[in-house]
């Protein structure tokens, strides 16, 4: 997980580097390109596996301690964000894949990194690290869902059709890393199974980028075709966070949240589970590069956000410490 307050800001630089080689070796050099671009699906598996890997499912016993906070936060992410979503697409992107590219991005709760946000923002983390293997499930069953209702006719196959291809290329991954789960559990202690897992989290970026890279090497044309276009992706990727945010500031107050849960749902309600979705919609839908950037393309929005939401959060928070000082004082 986000343990320190650079780390987003390197990650983010990481990204932007990995478009830039990307970008530069399938423009200047498309055979290269395309041999870079083979290494996509190995990684997208690899990517899998990592992400399934560092779940921590002990958490889950923590959902008694604040009810309340999972369900809005569910309800928040499965049936509001969607809504906000459709809406800031249907009316900004004409583009249909453009749209889809955007809708893949916000529809779906980060399940790994928005943990580590939270933490930096003095959050609830327990009740955040029980959300995570409850939200990975939920949205990879909702995905070919939501990809039926929106996809329209960027999507060649229906869900039904899609669903046993998402199963096959997401079983062998998440069975091999169940299993060395299993293996770590039976062989390591505690403290040498945290140390493994917390290393191949901090490999799951590095990964993303050898994605990002390899996709963009084989479709950089594509994507270079129609520069402006990808500026409104920014724009209402920029709008989504900015909604997000309002509505989740009066939810807070109308439920009388207390810090931590506020700063919890204020984080998992932001950050969107680009690295999952992209893996797999290169998978259900392949040869879709415009769709694929724009949901690269709302991850370098979001790790700016992040940081700026744990600096506003940390800010709300000594404002609420001074005035309960004052008024004890004052008592």
């Amino acid at each position: 997980m986000l343990t320190a307050a650079l780390r987003p800001w390197a990650v983010t630089i990481l990204f932007v580097a990995a478009i830039l080689v990307g970008s530069l070796t399938g423009a200047l050099a498309p055979a290269t390109g395309s041999v870079i671009a083979s290494v996509v699906d190995p990684s997208i598996m690899v990517l899998v596996g990592l992400l399934v890997f560092t779940l921590r499912l002990e958490s889950l016993a923590a959902l008694k301690r604040a009810p309340r906070t999972v369900l809005l936060a569910l309800t928040f992410n499965f049936a509001l964000v969607p809504v906000i979503a459709f809406c800031l697409t249907s009316l900004l992107l004409p583009d249909q894949a453009l749209r889809l590219g955007v809708l893949i991005y916000c529809l779906f709760p980060c399940t790994d990194w928005f943990l580590g946000f939270t933490r930096m923002a003095g959050g609830d983390t327990t009740t955040g690290a029980s959300l995570i293997p409850i939200q990975m499930s939920l949205q990879l069953v909702l995905y070919p869902v939501w990809l039926g209702l929106f996809g329209g006719q960027q999507v060649g196959n229906s869900p039904i059709e899609i669903a046993p291809t998402l199963v096959t290329w997401f079983a062998v991954p998440a069975g091999i890393a169940l299993a060395a789960r299993l293996f770590l559990w039976l062989c390591l202690a505690p403290t040498a199974r945290e140390r493994v897992v917390q290393a191949a989290d901090s490999l799951v970026p590095l990964v993303i980028a050898v994605v990002i890279v390899g996709l963009f090497a084989g479709n950089v044309g594509t994507i270079l075709a129609d520069p402006a276009a990808f500026a409104w992706v920014l724009l209402v990727v920029f709008l989504f966070f900015v909604v997000v945010f309002v509505i989740v500031e009066g939810v807070a107050r109308l439920f009388h949240l207390g810090y931590p849960s506020k700063a919890l749902l204020t984080m998992t309600t932001s950050a969107r589970n680009a690295p999952l979705m992209l893996a797999v919609t290169t998978i259900a839908l392949p040869d879709q590069p415009v769709v694929y950037a724009a949901i690269i393309l709302g991850m370098l929005i979001e790790f700016p956000h992040l940081t700026a939401l744990t600096h506003l959060l940390r800010r709300q928070e000594k404002k609420q410490l001074d005035g309960a000082t004052r008024a004890s004082v004052t008592a």
